[in-house]
């Protein structure tokens, strides 16, 4: 679906479902130069088992309009303000590395819009390499492709799948290639600016949970067990094999873990 934010228009998946924003929402918060696309598996398996999905391209990515945004904070009041004009008081909220670091900000800024926190292939900070921002910034084409290759574990780059017919590599670069140019360069440049984790962290008050991808190069597992230190997760999940690119690499393991989590919160 497609509603207007800031005055621009936005795009929704909402799994393929109507949706009903009196019900259990999930809303799912993409990464870094990608989409809804992202989280396409997760969509459409919780909205086809009752759960309200909510999948938004942030400005400039997928099909959405406007210019990209150019800090995390600006990113938590977008969100927050797309979820008043969905009428939505309140949701579980899912973010894969970018994403995580909007979740962070929202249960801080916003923290009565936040029922519950999902933290996947993320942590307190996302640093990122003066190389990959060059590229980024000038060659965007050489930095989809470096991030296509980081973000997968070995499973993803020979193409194994715990749901077949997704070629994973391909499949990345054209959903990053399919963004606005510069969209990219905004989120690795807000996400090496942001510096809130921590102190977010410590003012989240709602149950949360964090998914951790084993062989994960852009968000190493031990930074990611900080985050779960941080926002008092005692059982981090651990996808053995997996890489940064979570949601698709490993659908049926992230959809199972983050199913165990709504059914109580």
């Amino acid at each position: 679906m497609k509603v207007m934010v800031r005055g621009q228009e936005t795009f929704i998946s909402t799994g393929g479902r109507a949706f009903d924003a009196s019900g259990n929402v999930l809303l799912f918060l993409h990464g870094s130069g990608q989409s809804h696309l992202s989280f396409m598996l997760q969509g459409r398996f919780f909205a086809n088992r009752g759960w309200q999905v909510l999948t938004p391209n942030m400005p400039a990515h997928g099909l959405s309009e406007g210019a990209a945004l150019t800090s995390i904070e600006d990113m938590a009041d977008w969100v927050a303000e797309l979820l008043d004009v969905l009428n939505v008081a309140s949701a579980n909220v899912i973010g894969h590395s970018q994403g995580g670091l909007i979740g962070l900000e929202l249960a801080r800024r916003h923290s009565g819009k936040v029922k519950g926190l999902s933290q996947v292939a993320t942590a307190l900070a996302i640093p990122v390499n003066d190389a990959l921002l060059g590229m980024a910034e000038n060659k965007e084409v050489a930095a989809i492709a470096a991030m296509t290759d980081w973000g997968h574990g070995r499973d993803g780059h020979r193409h194994d799948h715990t749901m077949p017919g997704q070629d994973h590599m391909n499949y990345g670069k054209q959903l990053m290639a399919a963004n606005e140019t510069g969209a990219l360069f905004a989120d690795l440049t807000a996400c090496a600016n942001y510096a809130g984790g921590a102190d977010a962290a410590a003012a989240v008050t709602c149950p949360c949970q964090v998914i951790l991808a084993q062989k994960d190069k852009m968000t190493p597992v031990k930074f990611g067990l900080k985050m779960a230190q941080a926002l008092k997760v005692s059982d981090p999940v651990i996808i053995a094999g997996a890489g940064h690119m979570l949601p698709s690499e490993r659908p049926v393991e992230v959809n199972k873990a983050l199913r165990q989590f709504f059914e109580v919160n």
